[in-house]
């Protein structure tokens, strides 16, 4: 069904001609997110600049009952960026602007447009950096970030997303504007900060994001420990989480992707011919703390059967290993045309038996999977290369994904820990929750948004909730 016109016209009033798209080829660009398996065209794609041309662009579509998607970078990995052939997206990335720092309160207040690496470049020479760092970071919008409540390799130490925003501004999906939390802490009530971070898109778009900056650690120690098997790889890790050490970051790369970034640009230096490596990182503002507990993870990782264990020498040395890790998505990308990956999250101590399921699963369904993930946190990355254009693989990657997801929920793990539940995941919440839940969150999301247009038809499976029916918003699989 085509906008009506005075829709249109209204946007053009507000943003200008340039900034409304509507031509089929202009909208195909926003037509998928990171996620290859999922397309749908929105009816509109609109791009504010401004604070004010936001609220003023949600109130038009909010008074004509417009269903709208907010939008980043695009990055994301779960359909939640799409928009159905009803609905217009709204994309913030022209709001990019660091409004201000406060070195001596360590906050950042930043528009949502704001790629998240800008922010840590931003302040670093008042030695304080920005936490989450997710694999995207280079790309990935902070607005992105807290609808998705993102991670990152140093959130096993330093929190994701939600522990590092103090307070939002935010126009909800009726067009009125609000403030969510306070800047000098979290005022009497319900903590609403939390319930919008990780909200996916459906109870509003944020305007004015308030964030937590941490003093930089003085201290750093890398280190690379690689393995014959990944099962001991993932016993290592529970024994890691059980010690006294705190690491920043624990990561584990296995052999299909370290094969594919040593065959890249992005080339760290990785052993290929090991089962799987882990990256481990301690870092803080003692040095005998540091040192320490660089001894105890090393001997953690000795007496775990680790073939080798390499410490990085220098900063650049340290850099380089962590751009083989962020970039091995990228790597994998080499390999087929397309990348789906997984996210879900199981307790650290089934690592070692849910790697091995899910390698079984890639022989089974004849795909090629590469796990690159936070081991520290139990939060799996499974990649599954794939052509798109072959129906036949995708309906085995389809399979696949839905085994390795079915594995995780059955150790007692969950759906996702980053990338959120968007399109992509929506049907197995009915295998984690039940109607009463369901429709306790349906209930939070009728509170912010009545009418349902806010990010429409994702995450909740409406027939399983209450009798409430939001638009609907559906994507067409490839």
């Amino acid at each position: 069904m085509p906008l009506p016109q005075i829709v249109i016209d209204a946007l053009i009033n507000i943003v200008g001609d340039q900034w409304v798209k509507i031509s089929k080829a202009e909208r195909e660009t926003y037509s998928s997110d990171g996620l290859p398996t999922l397309r749908s065209l929105p009816a509109a794609v609109v791009l504010p600049a401004s604070r004010e041309e936001v609220i003023r662009v949600v109130r038009v579509l909010a008074h004509h009952d417009v269903p709208f998607v907010g939008r980043g970078a695009g990055t994301g990995l779960s359909g939640g960026g799409l928009a159905g052939p009803d609905a217009i997206i709204i994309s913030l990335t022209r709001l990019n602007c660091i409004i201000r720092v406060d070195p001596v309160n360590q906050i950042a207040v930043v528009e949502p447009g704001v790629v998240n690496v800008r922010l840590t470049e931003a302040v670093q020479d008042l030695d304080l950096f920005y936490a989450p760092d997710p694999s995207s970071q280079t790309a990935c919008t902070l607005g992105g970030n807290i609808a998705e409540n993102a991670g990152g390799p140093h959130c096993m130490k330093y929190g994701v997303t939600s522990n590092h925003v103090v307070s939002l501004e935010v126009v909800l999906p009726d067009g009125k504007v609000t403030r969510l939390g306070s800047d000098s802490g979290q005022p009497w009530g319900l903590d609403l900060v939390s319930a919008f971070v990780g909200s996916e898109g459906m109870f509003g778009l944020a305007l004015e994001i308030t964030l937590r900056l941490l003093p930089a650690p003085k201290f750093v120690i890398t280190m690379l420990a690689d393995f014959v098997s990944m099962r001991d790889a993932g016993e290592v890790v529970t024994e890691i989480v059980r010690s006294p050490a705190v690491p920043a970051a624990l990561e584990m790369i296995d052999q299909n992707c370290v094969k594919a970034v040593e065959e890249s640009i992005y080339s760290a230096g990785f052993p290929t011919d090991a089962a799987a490596v882990l990256l481990v990182e301690v870092d803080g503002h003692s040095e005998d703390t540091v040192d320490q507990e660089a001894e105890l993870v090393t001997m953690i990782l000795t007496e775990g059967r680790a073939r080798s264990v390499k410490v990085a020498q220098d900063s650049a040395s340290r850099e380089r290993l962590w751009h083989g890790r962020k970039k091995a998505f990228g790597a994998l990308g080499r390999i087929s045309p397309d990348l789906v990956v997984q996210d879900a999250v199981v307790p650290r101590t089934s690592l070692p038996d849910v790697l091995e399921e899910i390698a079984a699963i890639a022989t089974r369904h004849d795909v090629k999977i590469s796990n690159v993930f936070h081991a520290g946190d139990g939060n799996l990355h499974p990649n599954i290369n794939f052509d798109g254009q072959n129906p036949a693989e995708v309906k085995r990657v389809t399979i696949a994904a839905s085994e390795i997801i079915a594995t995780c929920l059955r150790v007692g793990g969950t759906l996702t820990g980053e990338h959120g539940i968007g399109i992509d995941k929506k049907r197995f919440m009915t295998d984690l929750f039940d109607k009463d839940s369901l429709s306790a969150m349906m209930a939070v999301r009728r509170a912010f948004d009545t009418k349902g247009i806010a990010n429409p038809g994702k995450v909740l499976p409406t027939h399983s909730c209450s009798e409430w029916k939001p638009h609907s918003t559906v994507a067409t699989h490839r």
